[in-house]
């Protein structure tokens, strides 16, 4: 694997870790006042955007560890989703997962919606709520990132 591609998949692995740790901080109110944190903070919003980034840095490494490179640094969200688009539409992702598993547990197109609704709660979650109302959405962002890390993880350990 590419060692660029490596480093992605830690970065990805590292958001997970940030994200589940200040769901656990926002959600422990003892925890918070030792830290003298003031009372009522929470970081739901961070939570969301960190579960993004794990997601967002995994289709990126799996775009280089398939020789798929972006064009710039500029816009590379919107890169990283169409080209991973691409490959789910073409059915290479759905090909790969069946390599892993007998019967396909988990399909392309679910990454894919994973990606595109993790985007676009990241847009509304980190700037149009307080973090305060993002409790419930943060607690699935965490688990969709873990879903879409995991399997496109175990593919591209099997190269």
């Amino acid at each position: 694997m590419d060692s660029m591609a490596s480093i992605l998949l830690n970065m990805s692995e590292n958001e997970i870790l940030a994200a589940r740790l200040l769901g656990k901080l926002s959600d422990n109110e003892e925890l918070a006042k030792n830290l003298e944190l003031p009372k009522g903070t929470t970081f739901y919003s961070a939570v969301i955007n960190h579960s993004y980034y794990a997601i967002f840095y995994c289709a990126k490494a799996y775009l280089l560890a398939k020789g798929i490179y972006l064009r710039s640094k500029q816009g590379q969200h919107q890169q990283v989703y169409h080209k991973f688009r691409r490959l789910v539409k073409e059915g290479v992702i759905d090909n790969e997962l069946l390599k892993i598993y007998e019967e396909i547990k988990i399909k392309a197109e679910s990454l894919l919606e994973i990606l595109h609704n993790e985007k676009e709660k990241r847009r509304t979650f980190t700037y149009e709520t307080i973090p305060q109302a993002n409790k419930e959405p943060a607690e699935d962002s965490i688990k969709n990132a873990i879903i879409f890390v995991s399997h496109l993880k175990k593919v591209m350990l099997l190269k």
